[in-house]
């Protein structure tokens, strides 16, 4: 497939510029003139082929998502057409993978499919949320409105994972600082004391020699050590990916002290804000609950979700459903009562999670807070026992020397 640029006049005269993806130049100039279009230029776009093939791997981040829906927005505020709007963000997109996205989504628009229909097939790309919300803007007439949600909407997702990758990053690196001093200290300072120990018939204690025996191991067989770790860790990978063993890490997270709060809010922050903007775009309750269990980010929760929804299918509120599933606080049923109450559920939930969007970032500073300590004390055990027991026989040979 190759891209091209084309510029042709209309039978009013009018001259019109394109983008267009086909196999060769003679289905354009086909195309072109299917339209009732005469064709005057028609340029092949070559991009570097390595670098391509490497950027669509690239993700398609929650800022990019944003900046496409607020541009989006604003073309259509203005009474730029879709095709238009699509022409234009397929030329000025900076990432690679959503570019060619965008343009797929062009050319199959351009041929009569909706914008939603179009969006469908790229759902490596585009969430689940999205397509929904599109389909609602489309069917009620509101597609400016929809995309200006989604803009608000993935600017607040973003700000949340960039807040967790921050708070994330200091732990990271000092669990990195103190495997490496450990791998230091064992495959270059421990065989220079091990010389010293080697001349001497002095029996050493049971955590020099399991040093020893360590150091050995990572000195003689590394490549074992390594290529171990790394099926392990492809293993992990592959297990927490999987549906059940996704099930079992998302279940874990919501049970381990330490960070069950931090999951907690994060999964109430994510629900309430994706539901509130489901619900304020038309969408029905129960349609926007499916969609919310898939993009609330754990699949305990999600599953909680989806016996909610099957509750309410039998006659119950939302509130008391939400509240049976004994994972969210008492705070978000309750204000889910509220909203049902008043008929102001999109706006009460809104509101919550601007709350909770803030207990959020609380709770992530105090959990580096609480991590910092641990993590310097964990490595100040490890790094202390290895000198400790590297120091032993050295006391030894004093007190026989004396």
């Amino acid at each position: 497939m190759a891209f091209y640029k084309y510029t042709a006049v209309t039978e009013k005269g009018e001259t019109v510029e394109g983008t267009y993806t086909a196999t060769s130049k003679a289905i354009l100039l086909q195309w072109i003139r299917e339209k009732k279009q005469h064709p005057i230029k028609i340029i092949e776009v070559v991009e570097k082929k390595d670098l391509l093939k490497f950027n669509l791997y690239l993700p398609v981040g929650m800022k990019d998502m944003a900046v496409f829906c607020r541009q989006f927005y604003t073309m259509l505020n203005s009474g730029v057409t879709v095709i238009k709007c699509l022409d234009i963000l397929q030329q000025q997109t900076e990432n690679k993978r959503l570019k060619q996205a965008i343009r797929d989504v062009y050319e199959s628009v351009q041929m009569g499919s909706t914008l939603s229909e179009s969006l469908k097939k790229h759902k490596d790309v585009f969430p689940d949320l999205f397509f929904n919300m599109v389909e609602s803007g489309e069917i009620g007439g509101s597609l400016d409105t929809v995309m200006e949600r989604m803009s608000v909407h993935f600017e607040k997702e973003n700000k949340i994972r960039s807040k967790v990758r921050g708070a994330m990053v200091y732990p990271i690196v000092l669990s990195v600082v103190a495997l490496s001093a450990v791998i230091f200290l064992l495959t270059f300072v421990m065989p220079t004391f091990l010389a010293m120990f080697e001349g001497s018939d002095m029996p050493l204690p049971l955590p020099t020699r399991m040093l020893i025996a360590l150091s050995n191991v990572l000195l003689q067989y590394w490549y074992i050590v390594l290529g171990g770790i790394l099926v392990l860790s492809y293993a992990l990978r592959k297990f927490i990916k999987s549906d059940k063993g996704g099930m079992f890490w998302d279940r874990l997270k919501l049970r381990i002290p330490i960070i069950r709060g931090t999951v907690k809010k994060l999964a109430v922050s994510r629900f309430t804000r994706t539901l509130s903007t489901l619900l304020a775009s038309g969408i029905p309750l129960l349609q926007a609950l499916e969609v919310v269990a898939k993009v609330v980010g754990n699949r305990a929760v999600g599953e909680g979700i989806m016996n909610s929804r099957e509750d309410m299918r039998r006659g119950l509120d939302l509130a008391g459903t939400i509240r049976r599933m004994g994972i969210f606080p008492p705070m978000v049923d309750s204000m889910i009562h509220v909203g049902e109450e008043s008929g102001t559920l999109d706006d009460i939930l809104d509101k919550t999670a601007d709350f909770y969007d803030d207990e959020v970032e609380v709770a992530l500073q105090k959990l580096v807070s609480l991590l910092e300590p641990l993590m310097i004390v964990f490595m100040a055990v490890i790094i202390g026992f290895i000198v400790i027991s590297m120091a032993f026989p050295m006391f030894d040979m004093l007190k026989t020397v004396r």
